[in-house]
């Protein structure tokens, strides 16, 4: 079976879910407006220059998940996804997923976002595996420290073979596998696969798709 990997903000939906998040709770007011919006553009400019500590970020996303019970974040979340989610939503990635489903590709989601935020998304979108950063819950509530390795730049790479060395996943490979992905924070894994593509490209990514003559589509023109 071909694994067909998919990054996921920004490349199959159009905007960043993490950003997103941060602009949502901003607009209701369930966090300090001007500290949490300042900060989140802060981290969100710094992932885009590639130079993110992701554990800082983390740290500063996680405080909200222990300052606050798991039943209303999860209520939170709910609007988030009709809010900020559902309109940023691409046909074209639709087309993109399904093309691979009908191949019978193994569809898989690979993204630095945390697991909270993106899983909801991963179904939404009908893609079954789904590898993000995870947060650590301690009966059922969220302990504000990151569980393992986050799946950022060549830690995308750590957590897939994790994920490849499974028994459930023992009939899947890299052969053939292809990657899809907007950012040059994911050169490492793009590097890896046998298919890399770079989608609406940022500048970087884009001159090292032009240059070792990778593909390069968008899904949002």
């Amino acid at each position: 079976m071909s694994l067909a990997i998919f990054d996921l903000d920004n490349t199959l939906i159009g905007g960043d879910s993490d950003h997103l998040w941060g602009d949502f709770l901003v607009r209701h007011n369930y966090v300090d407006r001007e500290f949490h919006s300042s900060e989140n553009d802060r981290f969100f400019d710094l992932y885009n220059a590639g130079k993110l500590d992701i554990y800082e970020w983390l740290e500063f996303q996680f405080k909200l998940f222990t300052d606050n019970p798991y039943a209303r974040l999860v209520k939170w979340h709910q609007a988030f996804m009709e809010e900020m989610i559902k309109p940023a939503l691409l046909p074209k990635a639709a087309t993109l997923i399904e093309s691979h489903r009908k191949l019978g590709d193994t569809l898989l989601i690979i993204t630095a976002t945390n697991h909270f935020i993106t899983a909801p998304i991963a179904e939404l979108l009908g893609i079954p595996n789904l590898i993000a950063t995870n947060p650590e819950m301690i009966d059922g509530e969220f302990s504000g420290r990151v569980a393992g390795l986050p799946s950022y730049q060549e830690g995308k790479i750590t957590r897939l073979n994790e994920w490849l060395g499974r028994p459930e996943q023992s009939n899947i490979s890299m052969d053939n596998s292809s990657f899809y992905s907007d950012s040059h924070n994911d050169l490492p894994l793009l590097e890896s696969v046998s298919r890399p593509v770079a989608v609406d490209p940022d500048d970087i990514l884009r001159s090292t798709a032009t240059e070792r003559d990778w593909e390069i589509i968008s899904l949002r023109s």
